[in-house]
């Protein structure tokens, strides 16, 4: 199984109303998938979000399509920068581990 775990930076505070305004519809595609796992959390302007998938395949159809899509392309306007790591797993981590392997994933600054 195929585990991705994804922090963003917002550019400021009032930069949440635009991630929860996109959040709302990528859970609602994510339900719609069958992803095995999901957890998030987030304060002030630090947000996270790790998903379980069965294989790298259902991953990919998810990211890059829907609501997903739709919000990557707009991140550059709210966010200062997103981390993003996979790994190969059968649980999700503990939120200490999952933020210790982002210190080595993919970085995107804006």
């Amino acid at each position: 199984m195929k585990a991705t775990i994804t922090s963003i930076e917002l550019k400021g505070p009032l930069k949440f109303f635009a991630l929860s305004a996109n959040a709302l519809n990528i859970i609602r595609q994510l339900k719609a998938t069958s992803y095995k796992d999901f957890k998030k959390r987030g304060v002030w302007t630090k947000h996270y979000t790790m998903t379980l998938w069965n294989n790298e395949s259902e991953l990919k159809d998810f990211a890059k399509s829907g609501a997903h899509l739709d919000a990557m392309k707009k991140s550059k306007d709210i966010a200062k920068e997103i981390r993003t790591m996979t790994i190969d797993t059968d649980t999700l981590p503990t939120w200490d581990e999952a933020k210790r392997l982002l210190e080595n994933g993919k970085v995107f600054k804006f």
